[in-house]
């Protein structure tokens, strides 16, 4: 089975979004990955839903949308419009997690849950057999190029069992540091879908990083 690339347009040319998207399309990944920031939950401001639509009438891969913004639940109808196949939301932004789970699937989109690097996976538990898809975050949110916090493996083995215990269906994604070093044990302790950004586009032959990745 194949590691699933989404690869972040974070760090794509936003001047060429557009040839960024297409190139993704001809690559191996299957995901793309779509950043959300609003300055206010984490310390920059990145895309928003009027370049979600943009993206979305180029893209043909899923389009995975990540939402680091206060308040998530007011935006996922907006976003699942815009072309979001899957909306993920923080835990540390929603007071009624649960309640936006819902929300997200009676959209159609595939529910995700994000968790910073200080947040453990045990708060998951009442909620990870609703979920589609888990993104631990392996830097601190709101900006690219961060060098991976280690402890990130144990953190997805525990995510792991977690998962494996309850049942749940629910994918594993990382995001923040993923490399030729840290992929291969991403995907050892359990990984399932890989975001790189830095990696693949500031790399000579983008296209080939992900098919790297993708084998792994």
């Amino acid at each position: 089975m194949s590691t699933i690339v989404s690869p972040s347009l974070l760090a794509a040319d936003f001047a060429n979004l557009q040839q960024d998207v297409e190139l993704v399309n001809e690559s191996a990944a299957e995901w793309v990955h779509i950043d959300i920031m609003d300055g206010v939950f984490v310390p920059n401001i990145s895309f928003g839903i009027p370049v979600c639509h943009a993206i979305n009438r180029h893209a043909k891969v899923i389009q995975d949308v990540h939402l680091m913004i206060e308040n998530p639940g007011r935006y996922v109808e907006d976003f699942r419009k815009a072309g979001a196949d899957y909306i993920t939301v923080h835990y540390e932004a929603c007071r009624h997690l649960h309640r936006d789970i819902q929300l997200i699937h009676s959209t159609g989109a595939k529910a995700g849950v994000a968790l910073n690097p200080h947040t453990p996976v045990e708060v998951l538990t009442e909620v990870i057999a609703d979920l589609d898809l888990v993104l631990l975050m392996s830097v601190n949110p709101g900006f690219g190029g961060q060098k991976l916090i280690p402890g990130i493996y144990d953190k997805v083995k525990r995510l792991k069992a977690l998962i494996e215990k309850s049942g749940s269906k629910a994918l594993i994604e990382v995001d923040g540091g993923v490399n030729a070093e840290s992929a291969p044990k991403l995907v050892e302790a359990g990984v399932d879908a890989l975001v790189a950004g830095s990696y693949v586009f500031g790399s000579d032959d983008p296209k080939e990083t992900i098919a790297s990745l993708s084998q792994l």
